[in-house]
């Protein structure tokens, strides 16, 4: 039965959203320097606390050889992005229903052939995405570690960037060179930090304060603190189990402070709701021309 109050709600919301023309879905792209961080459990997470406080979020798995939103969901998806170009699929029909009336598109295997697309198969995604981009509220791409010259233009053409990483040396290193690559041919987007696995909150901005001051010397681009997820032994058994981890325990520690991270998201000081002046297909096709 929570199946299908989740698909009547998704469905009122689209009905919304179709009715609602002028508002767009607010692209943001999450990325890390390194796998092994947890960005894609941080977006899948972070995307159903957003949806208890009625947003409505599609997650675009585009990590290459990585893609796993579905089993982090414990779901088999119908079908994946790859086979929307295979199939002629149109992207409705590719969207599969996730727990919190969330939806998300499945990766599939061979995905690095969308990063390098001809002109037609470009047009065909640009239709299909221009479908949906008043549907949402929030469209999550969940990238791969790291960027290749083709996949990075869909980061560049994003509203925001949240870049993931852990108290780890080399996680930190791989973040901050994630950042300026990523800067260097789009110095005008904002970045966003998100910590994850830290021992505690202090240890977690102490992280954030100094990938700041390491920005701000050498790029002169200020970065924003999303917040600080502390390491909890409930997250890796959420993931054995095929659950996320605010499913998979509410009251975790992990839980509740990405439930703080997104109230302070959506009513405080942290603005990703600013629009930016162009679109995500105009962007795209911009940066892809480039």
């Amino acid at each position: 039965m929570t199946m299908f109050n989740d698909q009547a709600a998704s469905l009122r919301r689209t009905m919304k959203r179709m009715n609602n023309r002028e508002q767009q879905a607010k692209t943001i792209a999450v990325v890390s320097g390194k796998g092994g961080v947890g960005k894609s459990n941080f977006t899948l997470n972070f995307a159903l606390k957003l949806s208890e406080h009625k947003k409505s979020v599609l997650i675009i798995d585009l990590d290459i050889g990585m893609g796993n939103i579905d089993i982090l969901l414990g779901l088999q998806a119908k079908y994946s992005i790859v086979q929307m170009y295979e199939n002629d699929l149109s992207i409705h029909d590719i969207i599969e229903a996730g727990p919190n009336s969330i939806s998300y598109i499945a990766a599939g295997s061979g995905l690095a052939k969308v990063f390098s697309m001809n002109d037609a198969m470009l047009n065909y995604f640009l239709a299909q995405f221009s479908e949906i981009t008043c549907e949402y509220d929030y469209i999550f791409f969940d990238m791969g570690a790291g960027a290749t010259d083709d996949s990075l233009s869909y980061i560049l053409a994003t509203d925001e960037c949240i870049v993931v990483t852990t108290p780890e040396p080399t996680a930190m290193m791989d973040g901050y060179a994630m950042i300026k690559h990523i800067y260097q041919k789009n110095p005008l987007l904002p970045f966003y930090l998100l910590i994850n696995r830290a021992d505690s909150i202090k240890e977690g901005k102490q992280v954030i304060e100094r990938l700041q001051k390491v920005s701000e010397h050498f790029l002169s681009k200020s970065i924003t603190a999303l917040g600080v997820l502390p390491y909890d032994k409930k997250v890796p058994k959420a993931v054995i189990s095929q659950v996320p981890f605010t499913l998979y325990d509410p009251q975790a520690q992990a839980s509740r402070a990405i439930d703080q991270i997104v109230t302070q998201y959506l009513t405080d000081t942290i603005n990703l709701d600013k629009k930016a002046p162009s679109s995500f297909i105009t962007k795209l096709k911009r940066f892809i021309a480039d």
